[in-house]
């Protein structure tokens, strides 16, 4: 209807305008009203933004601290009455000294550099070697026995610091705090402070947290993310290998080649609610086909990809059958037209136009595989599994590992702060990970993309 019928008293008479550079009364209200929206759009877009700056900032700032770690540097007389008593260099005998031979060559470190640099302590070598990680003598050991022609010299080490000395030299453990705290006394933060001053104790860059595997609750300063790296690297492969070509040739199927007819839209359907089911309902129907029925190795990463594969290939199917609607009719016609068969006008001429929105649908359908853990609890890939990375493609997909996102759940739920410090820690290494995925899908797009 129009304002002339909607006119106030007589609807026969004409109204009456004013001059068109003039605003009337509605034409106000609509601008107002319009502005209104912009504002209100403003706000919403700003509420945004301030909620992801303060999630960035948050991770960061908690995070951060888990590439960084307290190491202490000690000479140490590798002592060959202890380590090699016969003096023949024989590997199967040096193996056999344990890791507690090697604890007294730690405490006689410190007591000789706390004599050489004149530190003033109280102190005595157990106390003193208890400031340093649990996994010293190990870290000796190893060295020892990978290079036992070093025994009877003087090597230089570094070693890991517990992880209350580490909290102390990043503000997260306080000496009020550790009035009941069995791990760590006042003396020994003054030894430690004493060190500091030193030179012999210092924060550094954690290479070993990228790098490194799960450790016990004994150790938490020693834990690492590599291995669950790696193990999040061949689930991801397991993924794109099976859901791409799966995936898309489905969606070509259904798009291209498929009569429209009650069955098809029965599994469009269903295609649709799959994409929405939680992802741990992919988690309970993993345990029980791929391992109470195939009878896979549990924990492996081939069956946390299998388990991503069914849940990924719904997103990738959608995601490409609108990249292939998106292709204009015409380039089919015209194919057909000069003789092309159906498809061969699909395979050499739709498929590489939708090729960029097929890639981008694929690498979010990853991204979205790469975060979640739910499904992974239930195969049981959980942390502190694989201490060393595999050594070849097969172990890497048939020997128990964990993933990133269930390795982070993992230690987020453990009592040590250290281990939720190294939680936000992975969460920027995966957030990483995410970023660079999306980036790449960006780049596909905008390298590919066909405009008509």
């Amino acid at each position: 209807m129009t304002d002339i019928t909607n006119l106030p008293g007589n609807a026969a008479e004409p109204r009456k305008h004013g001059s068109l550079l003039e605003k009337d009364a509605r034409t106000a209200r609509r601008n107002a009203a319009e502005k209104r929206f912009q504002v209100y759009g403003m706000v919403a877009i700003g509420i945004g933004l301030l909620m992801l700056v303060i999630l960035v900032v948050n991770i960061f700032s908690q995070g951060l601290g888990a590439f960084q770690q307290t190491f202490v540097t000690l000479e140490v007389q590798l002592d060959e009455s202890k380590l090699d008593k016969n003096g023949n260099r024989n590997l199967e005998e040096i193996k056999k000294v344990s890791t507690f031979g090697y604890a007294p060559l730690i405490q006689q470190a410190f007591e000789a550099k706390v004599a050489a640099d004149g530190i003033e302590t109280a102190l005595p070598g157990k106390a003193m070697a208890d400031i340093l990680s649990k996994s010293a003598a190990a870290q000796l050991r190893d060295f020892v026995i990978a290079n036992p022609d070093e025994i009877g010299k003087t090597v230089e080490f570094r070693f890991l610091a517990n992880s209350r000395v580490d909290g102390y030299l990043k503000g997260r453990v306080t000496r009020e705090s550790i009035v009941n705290d069995k791990n760590v006394t006042a003396e020994q933060l003054d030894f430690v402070d004493a060190l500091k001053e030193d030179g012999v104790l210092a924060k550094t860059f954690n290479m070993s947290f990228i790098t490194g595997a799960d450790a016990s609750d004994q150790r938490p300063e020693d834990a690492g993310m590599g291995v669950s790296m790696l193990g999040s690297l061949f689930m991801m492969l397991v993924v794109l290998i099976l859901s791409l070509p799966i995936g898309v040739a489905a969606s070509i199927y259904l798009e291209e080649f498929a009569a429209k007819n009650w069955l098809t839209d029965i599994i469009e359907v269903n295609i649709s609610n799959l994409a929405a089911v939680p992802s741990i309902v992919f988690g309970i129907l993993g345990l029980a086909v791929f391992i109470n029925y195939m009878h896979l190795p549990m924990s492996a990463p081939l069956v946390g990809g299998l388990v991503l594969t069914l849940m990924t290939l719904p997103t990738i199917i959608i995601s490409t059958r609108a990249s292939l609607k998106a292709v204009p009719p015409s380039i089919r016609d015209a194919a057909l037209g000069v003789g092309a068969s159906k498809m061969q006008a699909v395979f050499h001429h739709v498929l590489p136009l939708a090729a960029p929105g097929i890639l981008t649908g694929t690498i979010i359908g990853l991204a979205q595989a790469l975060g979640e853990t739910a499904p992974l609890l239930l195969i049981g890939m959980v942390g502190f599994i694989a201490s060393n990375a595999p050594d070849s493609i097969a172990s890497g997909l048939l020997s128990p590992n964990s993933a990133m996102p269930a390795q982070i759940y993992e230690w987020a739920k453990r009592a040590d702060p250290a281990f939720y410090e190294r939680a936000w820690g992975g969460i920027i290494i995966l957030l990483l990970f995410l970023i660079t995925m999306n980036t790449v899908a960006v780049i596909l797009r905008r390298r590919f993309e066909r405009r008509w």
